[in-house]
Formats: structure tokens, C-alpha cells, sequence
């Protein structure tokens, strides 16, 4: 048995790991702020089954906040920590980017202090394909040069990856940096555009589609990417001097005109479409090379995209009175 921490516990891929870890036979110490960005409920909804359990333990704080990381640590024998919690999305890191730093920055400063401070080794932490920015060459490689952000969000995650570095050469920390690559699936965030454009299309309304549809993405199933976090934690657990940076992610784009069309193909609806101009931020595509992880950690994702849009619909159509 091995203690996790969590951090981002509640939200969308952090209640999934937990899922995964818990039915392990894992203990699974988990910090989310619950903050406003979409509706509590739903996180709270996220963690309901968890909080019953003597292996599961929830703390209510902001990772700003050093003094409350540093009693999660003090309170709790932890193995390794699972780096989740951040501001996310792109076009809202435009409008408020100092929060953006003070979050995905300070507040991952603070976790690292505690690490180096309590002598916890073993770091595994969610960055992110924003950082490859529009990059022309494609697949996208970990070797890249991703010196040229176009986002706030996409400049903290890369801080992120270079900060982490820092605190691995001084402190002999154990870090494997993985940048995932459009996370979908079941508890999958409101503003994110799968459940958004399934939430309008079931409500008969209009689909916002920014640019003319052929903006493509790396969607990636949440099952595949619980799959690839569990690997990259067992191999830090079992190797020393690690600092590696993986793409998670499905090395199969698809357009957003293609998405559009496969929601609507398998909830049996004609779309209403209203095409907008491109947003500011936004990539024109994102396409992981997997190679790296495939060799490294033995990561295979196996959930094609209408497999796993059809397994999200059937959980959103069971849970839609959340979204509400």
C-alpha cells in the first residue's frame, strides 16, 4: 500500500485517479479548493463515494496557501505526490493571467518546498500540450523546442517543467512531467467543449464552432490517461535520478468538425451550427508522438474517439442534472 497525494483531488482527472488508486488498495490523501470556476456541486458530486472510505482523506485548501500544505504534509506519510490542481483553459488565462501564475506557479513553489522539506522523493505532475504552441511540425516530440507560448496557461506549465527540473538537480527529486493531451470523458469539465456541445446539442440550441472546423485535437480518453499517470507513478516509484517529460496523449487528431459531427451521430441529432472566428490562444492542432511513453513507462491507450464519446454521453445522460 502507498499514500498519494493528490493535488486537484476533486476535479475531473483527479477524482478519476482516485477511483483507480482507491480500488488498489491505495491510501489517497487528496487537497482541492473547490473554487468557483464551474459549479462546486460537481466536485463535490466527484468525491461523494470517496469520503466514506478510511483510505481516503480530503483537505479543503488552496495550494497558495503554504501554511495549509504545509499540515498536509506534516499530518500524512506520503510516497508520492500527483500534481493536478491549476487555473485551466487557455482563453481564461488571457483574461486574468496574474491569477494564472499565482496558482500553476506559487502554488506549485509550495509544493515543492514541502517536498524538499519533508525529504519526499517522487513527483509525477500534469503539464500540459498547450506548451507546444502552434508548433508546425507535427506529431508533437518531447525534444521540441516549446520556448514560444501563446498563452498565460501554456507559459505556467512550462515554468512548471523547468521549476521541477531545478528542485530534481538540487534535491534529488524524482519528477516525470506529462503533458496530456485534450482529457475527455466521463466527470469531464462543463466549459470544456465535448460536454458543452453535448449539453447544447440535447437542449436544441446553437453549437459555437470558432474558425471553420478544421482546428483539429489529440483527444484523449480519461481512462487512457488515469492508465498513463498509474505507469509513470510506478516507474518513479521504482527508479532513481527520473526527470522525464512524456506526451499522454492518443496519436489520433480529430477536427472539430469531425467532433461535432460524432456527438451528434451518436445522440441521433441534426447540429445547429454557428461558425465564429478563431479565438485568441487557441492552437490550430495538437498531435502527440507516444513513442517516448510507449517505450519508457509501456503507455497504450486503447479507447478509440467514438468509443469514447459514446461512453460519455451514456454517463452524461445518467448525470446531466448536474449541469443544469
Amino acid at each position: 500500500m502507498k499514500t498519494y497525494f493528490i493535488t486537484g483531488g476533486a476535479g475531473f482527472i483527479g477524482s478519476s485517479l482516485t477511483e483507480r488508486l482507491l480500488k488498489e488498495g491505495n491510501k489517497v490523501v487528496a487537497i482541492d479548493n473547490f473554487c468557483n470556476f464551474y459549479d462546486p456541486k460537481i466536485k463535490e458530486n466527484n468525491i461523494l463515494k470517496f469520503e466514506p472510505n478510511e483510505n481516503y482523506r480530503i483537505y479543503r485548501n488552496d495550494i497558495r496557501d503554504g501554511q495549509a500544505i504545509k499540515k498536509i504534509f506534516d499530518e500524512n506519510k506520503i510516497d508520492i505526490v500527483m500534481h493536478l490542481a491549476a487555473m485551466a483553459g487557455v482563453r481564461p488565462s488571457i483574461e486574468n493571467p496574474v491569477l494564472y501564475q499565482e496558482v500553476n506557479c506559487l502554488g506549485t513553489q509550495n509544493i515543492l518546498e514541502e517536498m524538499k522539506n519533508h525529504k519526499i522523493q517522487n513527483l509525477v505532475m500534469a503539464s500540459s500540450s498547450s506548451v507546444y504552441g502552434n508548433c508546425k511540425e507535427v506529431p508533437f516530440r518531447e525534444d521540441m523546442v516549446v520556448d514560444y507560448a501563446i498563452s498565460p496557461y501554456a507559459a505556467t506549465k512550462k515554468a512548471n517543467e523547468v521549476m521541477t527540473h531545478v528542485y530534481h538537480k538540487l534535491f534529488d527529486m524524482n519528477v516525470m512531467m506529462l503533458r496530456f493531451f485534450t482529457v475527455y470523458g466521463p466527470k469531464q469539465r462543463p466549459d470544456l467543449a465535448i460536454n458543452k456541445f453535448t449539453r447544447l446539442m440535447l437542449a436544441e440550441k446553437e453549437i459555437p464552432m470558432f474558425g471553420d472546423g478544421t482546428t483539429s485535437r489529440d483527444y484523449t480518453y480519461i481512462d487512457d490517461i488515469v492508465e498513463g499517470i498509474v505507469k509513470a507513478c510506478n516507474y518513479t516509484l521504482e527508479n532513481k535520478d527520473v526527470y522525464e517529460i512524456l506526451n499522454i496523449g492518443n496519436s489520433s487528431p480529430t477536427s472539430l468538425k469531425e467532433m461535432i459531427e460524432t456527438i451528434a451521430k451518436v445522440l441521433k441529432i441534426d447540429p445547429k451550427i454557428k461558425q465564429l472566428p478563431m479565438q485568441p490562444g487557441d492552437v490550430d492542432r495538437t498531435f502527440a508522438d507516444i513513442t517516448k511513453a510507449k517505450e519508457l513507462i509501456g503507455y497504450e491507450p486503447k479507447t478509440t474517439f467514438e468509443e469514447g464519446i459514446k461512453k460519455f454521453i451514456d454517463w452524461y445522460k445518467e448525470n446531466q442534472e448536474l449541469y443544469k
